[in-house]
């Protein structure tokens, strides 16, 4: 007797074999959607754009979790410290469009620079971040705002945030301070908490609708959007500019 597993698979061969001569025709449906799919639908991708960010900053101001808490919706305060460089997927609506982000993690220490600099070419949008009772952390800004500079792509998008603003017991960083830095460079500024999920979605949507709209700058005289790559929840409590 045939088990139920290979019965599928000789079912899934078969629907194969007849798409492959019809493939315009041949309709199946996709987990999750009831609505019948051709192969072509299946097979095709499903965004419009993709985006790369960059997260950099001092060690511990807390990039790994802002990113897992929007990728995620998770938040674990044990994280170790990234070594290199990691990243993370989230497919997002905006403006109508399906936008994936890949959000890459960097490792804030010194003796990763020279790894991590490599990946800021290419970036289409970078945020700083620093941890507001980390006062060192938010003078280094200026540093990494150099590295962007000398390493990253002409009109790259930037954005600043301050992190862990649910520890207002331990601030070391004004809101206002915060404000100032960001206004001075001409770029946008939240004050997020990894921890208690505020403004976090919020940041990462507002830099993609910034490039988004960017990018329609560029487009061709039919109108048509131009590729510019080669692809591929809560309520604010924190100031934000």
């Amino acid at each position: 007797m045939l088990s139920n597993t290979f019965k599928a698979f000789l079912n899934l061969l078969n629907v194969t074999n007849k798409c492959k001569k019809n493939i315009g025709k041949c309709t199946g449906f996709v987990k999750g959607d009831n609505s019948p799919k051709t192969l072509k639908d299946i097979m095709a991708k499903k965004y419009d754009f993709l985006f790369k960010l960059l997260l950099i900053g001092d060690s511990g101001v807390g990039k790994t979790c802002l990113i897992i808490r929007f990728a995620e919706d998770n938040f674990n305060s044990t994280y170790i410290s990234t070594i290199g460089i990691d990243f993370k997927v989230k497919t997002i609506d905006v403006e109508g469009k399906k936008v994936k982000l890949q959000v890459w993690d960097t490792a804030g220490q010194e003796r990763f620079k020279t790894i991590t600099t490599a990946y800021y070419r290419g970036a289409m949008g970078i945020i700083l971040v620093y941890d507001i009772t980390d006062e060192k952390s938010y003078e280094n800004i200026q540093n990494w705002m150099k590295s962007i500079k000398e390493n990253a792509s002409a009109g790259v998008s930037r954005m600043l945030l301050a992190n862990k603003c649910d520890i207002e017991a331990k601030r070391k960083v004004s809101k206002e301070t915060g404000e100032k830095l960001a206004k001075d460079h001409g770029i946008r500024f939240f004050e997020t908490s990894a921890k208690a999920s505020i403004n976090v979605d919020e940041s990462f949507m507002a830099l993609a609708r910034d490039i988004l709209l960017k990018s329609s700058k560029k487009q061709g005289p039919t109108g048509r959007e131009v590729k510019i790559t080669n692809a591929e929840k809560k309520s604010s409590k924190c100031l934000l500019l």
